[in-house]
């Protein structure tokens, strides 16, 4: 008689470049992702159209910001950056989190993930790559596209900040970098929390109004004097201060402090997000 032992079969785990090369895939090959970027891209063209063909608004009519485009247009992208982080690119970037998980939740392809051999914490950071990715497209295409378009269709041969002096091109560009470096990390505080929200519901639109409404909600608060002491815990508190790059010498002490709490907010929403899906029923 010939016994048999059984043997113990061990789920081994998905290649992260694996899993993570099919999210990337998934996400820049959604239609409306790409029409987004799309969209996004669209804007500083147009406003550097407006601005070639008008002139720009007087000194005193109109923004001060989308004054100084006129013949200085390298200033048209971080312009284009101030205009869209408000609500814009926030809501880009909630779309995309609220696709990740409650967007597949909603069309049951969620709970195969979470039995798919990937592991609940490195879901979440391939998610959270997703997210990331297309927060940094959405923002660079504005930048790049800004730059092109205030080079040739603007025209300026360097950047005259608001305090006066004039940068060289090089100069420009690096200001301009800086502006977008900036503007990726408070769209990524945003993104964090998005994800948080996402991994909470399986409705996609609940990420987005909660998202957006919830900067809105944040903007009008940190106007009341009497909620003076709240405006430190709010990401919308410094979310303008992106426009100090046109500033020489550059005020550092918003940008710095913008950064921290965006950072503070990616660390909370992340958190967040881990714990709901390590506890999250199949």
């Amino acid at each position: 008689m010939t016994t048999t032992t059984p043997t113990a079969t061990h789920r081994s785990s998905a290649p992260l470049g694996r899993v993570l090369l099919s999210e990337l895939r998934w996400v820049l090959r959604r239609p409306r992702n790409l029409l987004a970027l799309l969209g996004l891209a669209a804007l500083p063209v147009l406003i550097g159209t407006v601005v070639a063909l008008t002139g720009g608004p007087s000194p005193g009519d109109g923004p001060a910001l989308l004054a100084s485009v006129a013949g200085n247009g390298l200033v048209l992208p971080i312009v284009t950056l101030v205009m869209t982080q408000s609500l814009l690119l926030p809501l880009v970037t909630a779309m995309v989190a609220a696709d990740a998980l409650a967007g597949e939740s909603a069309h049951g392809t969620l709970r195969g993930l979470l039995l798919a051999p990937v592991g609940r914490v490195r879901l979440v950071w391939v998610k959270a790559t997703g997210v990331l990715v297309m927060t940094v497209l959405s923002v660079a295409v504005i930048a790049v596209v800004g730059v092109l378009t205030g080079l040739v269709i603007v025209g300026s041969d360097g950047l005259v900040t608001l305090s006066g002096t004039t940068l060289p091109l090089t100069g420009a560009i690096g200001r301009v970098a800086l502006a977008a470096g900036w503007s990726m990390t408070q769209m990524a505080g945003i993104g964090a929390i998005a994800l948080a929200v996402s991994a909470l519901t399986e409705h996609p639109l609940v990420v987005l109004a909660v998202t957006v409404g919830g900067l809105i909600v944040f903007g009008v608060l940190g106007e009341l004097p009497a909620l003076e002491w709240l405006r430190p815990f709010l990401i919308t508190t410094d979310l303008y201060a992106v426009a100090d790059v046109l500033r020489d010498p550059i005020p550092t002490g918003d940008l710095i402090t913008g950064l921290w709490r965006a950072g503070c907010y990616v660390l909370i929403g992340v958190s967040a997000t881990v714990a709901r899906m390590a506890t999250r029923d199949v």
